[in-house]
């Protein structure tokens, strides 16, 4: 199983023309197609299901006729910049997650009291109610019912989706291409790390993609808590973009690059080393299971292969860079996750000071 984030061939010839005939002064120079295999996760029975789907990516030639305008080497102030970047977005993400965390369980606490106190007041006030209250209460009713990685789930869905739907306005082509694919040759590094992982142009890339995440992502937020698996999810995002940076600086091969893979191939490989003798078969060889553990060593070994071979289908260094960071989330997370307490006490402390 690959998990993949690239563009593919039909549509980057398309974008590197309409690119070009703005007078961009940047090239494509290699596709990677990070299409995640679909993986249907079952927990009850046991058994998880593999989907595998691959689509065609190649390398982006320049027209004949027109000299390729970017550069074989990536600048080592870009290499720097994205390692700062990373860490400073990775902090960022675990105390935003620690503040989150506190706001919600405030307002969980807040909420529960009034409901303890005037319940019954509420209670007399539906018969009031009209339609669109009523609309209300159904869809919160609907949103309560969902399972917490659904809840999870889809926040980062709608930001995929309008993600997708921006490439398909012609007058942000090159917005899209400049914010939201990454390249570490580019003028603009940092934050296309982070945005590329929520950019997908192809149906099936963002189809595969969804859809691992949605069947791995209720195992890990009641594994992780939602505050901490998103902090994990977004972290996991640009740290894989990192990996992708370094390895195209040391190879020499800068080119773009987009997809949710990084970041999924964690929230993937925490729940197979979280859960490592769970057995898991293809989803339509549902005869054939294996382990979760055997799963996410086969997958490493050929993000391996393919980093050490210099194979061009897939970003192998951002799949495996992914994998990499969710194993050591599965092992060390709950240490460091735990380091969080003096925040909490600090901004609790904060927060009672202010309202006094």
């Amino acid at each position: 199983m690959l998990i993949n984030r690239a563009l593919c061939q039909s549509w980057l010839t398309q974008v590197t023309y309409r690119y070009h005939a703005t007078n961009i002064g940047s090239r494509l120079q290699a596709c990677r197609h990070n299409q995640t295999q679909s993986i249907q996760r079952c927990w009850q029975p046991p058994v998880r299901h593999f989907h595998a789907t691959r689509a065609r990516s190649s390398n982006i030639k320049p027209n004949l006729g027109e000299p390729a305008t970017e550069s074989t080497t990536v600048p080592a102030n870009n290499v720097i910049k994205a390692i700062a970047f990373t860490g400073a977005f990775s902090i960022g993400c675990f105390a935003g997650a620690t503040i989150m965390e506190y706001e919600n369980t405030r307002s969980m606490i807040i909420s529960k009291a009034k409901q303890a106190r005037f319940g019954w007041l509420q209670n007399r006030a539906i018969v009031d109610r009209d339609s669109w209250a009523q609309l209300k209460q159904d869809v919160r009713r609907y949103w309560d019912a969902l399972s917490p990685g659904d809840k999870t789930f889809a926040p980062i869905l709608v930001c995929n989706l309008l993600a997708f739907a921006l490439w398909r306005v012609p007058a942000m082509r090159t917005t899209m291409l400049t914010y939201f694919t990454s390249n570490p040759a580019a003028r603009i590094v940092c934050w296309p790390m982070f945005l590329s992982t929520f950019s997908h142009y192809s149906v099936m890339h963002i189809f595969a993609n969804m859809y691992v995440l949605h069947s791995f992502s209720n195992a890990a937020v009641l594994s992780m808590g939602k505050e901490q698996f998103m902090a994990v999810y977004l972290s996991a995002g640009v740290f894989s973009s990192l990996m992708s940076v370094l390895y195209k600086a040391g190879t020499r091969q800068p080119g773009m690059s987009l997809g949710a893979s990084g970041a999924i191939m964690t929230v993937l490989a925490y729940v197979c080393a979280q859960y490592p003798e769970t057995q898991l078969s293809i989803l339509f060889l549902p005869t054939i299971t294996f382990s979760a553990g055997a799963a996410i060593k086969v997958i490493m070994g050929i993000d391996f292969a393919g980093c050490v071979m210099g194979w061009k289908f897939f970003d192998h260094a951002a799949h495996l860079g992914g994998a990499m960071f969710g194993i050591f989330w599965a092992h060390y997370g709950a240490q460091l996750w735990a380091k969080r307490i003096s925040l909490l006490n600090y901004y609790h402390e904060l927060r009672r000071t202010k309202q006094k």
